[in-house]
């Protein structure tokens, strides 16, 4: 239900913590903290064939951009410990946006970074709100079976259960139809 929402939507909808602005960002400050702890002291795997798919956008000169409703020091953090460092071009975290998912704010201001129309757009997604924010920023989407079953996902354009089923080709092929 919170997947792909910021904490200031979490906090007070879902938890139901608080309603009080200096409280909320208080909170979500301290789960960020604490979750960047944990990453570091535990590390973290990347879904199956996520650098595969990378490194095949990055060789073929592929533009992309993270579009991300969690902190930008959480994304750094994933990126270092993961080894992904230079594989997007670009980041746009909670932090840059003032609405979250659905809202597509996040990905209409990805696009502009990285200096490419919504529609020339595909957006890797596994939560609900992702997806809608994506349609409604009138961007293709590709649905990971990560958080939902396959099944739950068919609103996309196509859905996977790893990036690196997925060709350059394949891209081209969702953003001419």
């Amino acid at each position: 239900m919170g997947f792909g929402r910021k904490n200031e939507w979490i906090i007070p909808n879902l938890l139901h913590w608080t309603n009080e602005p200096s409280e909320i960002h208080r909170l979500s400050l301290r789960k960020e903290a604490l979750y960047r702890e944990v990453v570091v002291e535990r590390g973290l795997e990347a879904l199956p064939g996520v650098h595969t798919f990378l490194e095949r956008l990055k060789d073929a000169g592929v533009q992309n951009c993270i579009g991300s409703s969690t902190h930008r020091e959480n994304i750094d953090t994933i990126l270092g410990v993961l080894g992904f460092i230079g594989l997007f071009g670009g980041i746009v975290t909670a932090e840059d946006v003032s609405h979250g998912k659905p809202d597509p704010e996040v990905f209409l201001k990805a696009a502009k970074k990285i200096d490419c129309a919504p529609s020339q757009c595909v957006v890797f997604e596994d939560a609900l709100a992702g997806i809608q924010a994506a349609r409604s920023g009138g961007m293709k989407v590709v649905g990971v079976a990560t958080t939902h079953p396959a099944a739950e996902l068919q609103m996309t354009d196509r859905v996977v259960g790893r990036l690196d089923e997925l060709t350059v080709a394949d891209l081209i092929a969702l953003i001419s139809c």
